[in-house]
């Protein structure tokens, strides 16, 4: 199963992610893809096992993933202030992936019914999805 972290900016949220998943399945083979270079350094420090970034990098990795998780941003084209081009939007909505989409609330959008939380729950919400995934496959 191919788990792929897409995140932006200073990548705080996909290393919290990779720093989850690492610490309860260690031989977890997870794909740091960062729209930046400082989000992919982010992720690999976090124990991802493979990272790369740019456009291209999410588009290629974006297509044979199993499960993609990062920001709500990225299905929405120039959000993390611009870091999400509409080629990576793109790519992650047309993936035949599962997304797990963590909301954050400064992408210019709100998503109805969705409770007001801190990050840390969002994020670990996310986590124990992916973790109900694995549980499933075995």
């Amino acid at each position: 199963m191919k788990i792929t972290i897409i995140d932006g900016q200073g990548g705080r949220i996909g290393r919290t992610v990779i720093e989850q998943l690492k610490r309860k399945h260690g031989t977890l083979e997870l794909y740091a893809i960062g729209t930046n270079s400082a989000a992919t350094t982010a992720m690999l420090k976090a124990g991802a096992d493979y990272g790369a970034t740019g456009d291209n990098a999410v588009i290629v990795n974006a297509a044979d993933s199993d499960i993609i998780v990062g920001p709500v941003g990225i299905v929405f084209a120039n959000a993390l202030l611009g870091e999400i081009t509409p080629a990576i939007a793109t790519a992650v909505s047309a993936s035949r992936a599962f997304k797990i989409l963590i909301p954050v609330s400064r992408c210019n959008h709100y998503i109805a019914g969705l409770a007001e939380a801190p990050m840390g729950d969002y994020i670990r919400s996310a986590v124990e999805k992916v973790e109900s995934m694995l549980a499933d496959k075995n």
